[in-house]
């Protein structure tokens, strides 16, 4: 067997303890937990943290020397990264649908819209409309047993990045709780590594497969000429409008 890159080992060591300390986060609760106290959490993420920057430096020393599986390990810790990524995003979609979450307190949702926080504002809007928020949950419940499957997991991980993407978005700039920040950013890079992992097929798909569209038949300028008029004259719909206004 070819010896990989001590980069690819880092990276896949370093992704797979991020997530287990995503997980431990959410297992944790914000300490609300009696058996599972901020002094349990914390010591297991230091742990594995260390041991996510150590073992690549082992892993590599030992392929060098014949004495380690390789591929094994890959499969070890790839099983790790969507195990953690499907029982946490789970969990907050499990949540949601158990009205643990887009629950807001009455003291707060009947104060003026303009003294309320980005956030508490973002968990009403969102709780606003419980079919909505099933919607959401199904995503995230369904996307995280996409990604179980090595079949489906492409497709799961194209979900779950535009999703939580989007969401972590929302984290930033609603100035949501730096617990759901930092979880948000965790798992929208994490999904982000499971989709470059399979780079080479996804270029294939999105941009060497010809489209099975039929060709109208026109100059290539002509047709670019039509394509960027689409942008630019609903650019200046969009100022006509504005300035009716």
């Amino acid at each position: 067997m070819n010896p990989t890159s001590f980069l690819k080992k880092a990276a896949a060591s370093i992704i797979s303890g991020l997530t287990t300390i995503a997980l431990l986060l959410v297992l944790g609760n914000s300490g609300t937990l009696t058996w599972f106290p901020p002094v349990v959490v914390f010591s297991l993420v230091g742990i594995s943290f260390f041991s996510s920057m150590v073992f690549p430096f082992i892993w590599h020393k030992y392929e060098a020397k014949g004495k380690i599986n390789s591929t094994q390990i890959y499969a070890v810790l790839y099983g790790i990264i969507r195990y953690t990524l499907a029982f946490n995003l789970a969990s907050f979609g499990w949540k949601k649908l158990f009205g643990l979450q887009f629950v807001v307190p009455d003291t707060v949702a009947s104060m003026p819209m303009n003294t309320q926080s980005g956030e508490w504002l973002t968990w009403y809007y969102f709780g606003y409309s419980l079919v909505f928020g099933f919607i959401i949950a199904f995503i995230q419940i369904i996307g995280s047993l996409l990604i179980l499957y090595r079949k489906t997991l492409l497709l799961g991980c194209i979900i779950l990045f535009a999703f939580m993407l989007n969401l972590m978005l929302i984290n930033i700039f609603y100035q949501m709780n730096t617990g759901a920040l930092v979880q948000s950013i965790l798992l929208t890079l994490s999904i982000f590594y499971l989709i470059m992992l399979d780079y080479k097929k996804l270029k294939e798909i999105l941009f060497e497969i010809k489209s099975q569209f039929p060709d109208i038949g026109l100059n290539l300028g002509i047709k670019n000429a039509i394509r960027i008029s689409a942008i630019v004259l609903s650019l200046l719909f969009t100022i006509y409008l504005k300035s009716l206004m």
